[in-house]
């Protein structure tokens, strides 16, 4: 059915005249009268009488008016609604990532956002590298923070920094006072080690394949927090992030843990913003990208030529 028609007969059977409709709408008076003849014709029965000068509602009418109210209060609901996504100001940015990202660099970044536009809402993923959802054209994912370079011929990519990966280890162990460690002193340590599937377990078979180590691993978990705490309760030691509450304090007196460098192996990832480039971005997802570039020392965005 046409929209217009279907307001045009609730304003009529509002009273509004078809002149006042005509005049309101900038059609002309017999396309008023046109539409509301087509409706009263595929609804099969008249809505309108003329009654003097005006139109009344029929008993039909006023039958289909009370449902046509409905249709059109939720018409108009739904469109507000899609305003809103689609503001800049306060639409909603779905940003996926892995579980260990969202223990610092999530809350970071949004914060820092929404210090500047308040109104925007998140749609948070968390999940394994494998299990979120796709980056494509019929995903439901606007970006995603990842340590994983995406294939540049269907994503872009912003590098935003790098996570330094260490060795983490109780303060109670024997190696707590050194500030690195070779991977041949680490042979007979049980691992507490984030779950396969994910970029950080990926990153740290390949950090020990790198080192020749073949790590014994005791525990697996999906946070960082949790397995921070068995490596505190002296549980085994683990490659991880170090948090930012202890960048440049390898002996901070208040802890639990200590980070050491592994000699002789890379030990820093790569994090950035991903995103489908077979996919428009909504305004809300083109902002907070926007706003991620101009961040102090974030990288810059690379996409496939043209």
């Amino acid at each position: 059915m046409d929209t217009d028609a279907l307001r045009w007969f609730q304003e009529v059977a509002d009273g509004v005249t078809v002149t006042e409709v005509s005049e309101l709408t900038r059609t002309s008076q017999s396309g008023v009268s046109r539409a509301l003849a087509r409706l009263e014709a595929e609804v099969g029965a008249p809505l309108l009488r003329r009654s003097g000068r005006t139109l009344r509602m029929t008993e039909a009418g006023a039958a289909f008016k009370r449902h046509v109210d409905a249709l059109i209060h939720q018409l108009d609901d739904g469109l507000a609604a899609v305003q809103q996504v689609i503001d800049p100001e306060s639409g909603t940015v779905s940003l996926a990532f892995e579980p260990w990202l969202g223990t610092e660099w999530v809350p970071s970044l949004v914060s820092r956002f929404r210090a500047q536009h308040p109104l925007v809402r998140f749609e948070l993923i968390p999940g394994h590298a494998d299990a979120i959802p796709a980056l494509g054209p019929r995903g439901n994912v606007d970006l995603e923070l990842t340590t994983s370079r995406p294939a540049p011929s269907s994503h872009g990519w912003l590098a935003i920094g790098r996570e330094p990966i260490r060795l983490a280890v109780p303060v109670t162990h024997p190696l707590a006072s050194r500030s690195e460690v070779a991977p041949a002193e680490l042979l007979d340590l049980g691992f507490v080690a984030p779950r396969s599937g994910s970029s950080l377990r990926v990153a740290t078979d390949s950090l020990c394949a790198e080192s020749g180590l073949s790590p014994r691993i005791d525990f697996e978990f999906d946070d960082l927090a949790t397995i921070h705490g068995f490596v505190a309760a002296g549980l085994g030691g683990a490659i991880t992030p170090v948090p930012h509450s202890h960048r440049d304090a390898a002996e901070k007196t208040d802890s639990n843990l200590r980070f050491l460098r592994i000699t002789g192996v890379a030990t820093s990832l790569e994090v950035g913003i991903s995103w489908s480039l077979h996919r428009r971005l909504l305004p809300a997802a083109e902002t907070f990208l926007a706003h991620t570039r101009t961040l102090s020392g974030y990288g810059k965005a690379t996409v496939s030529p043209g």
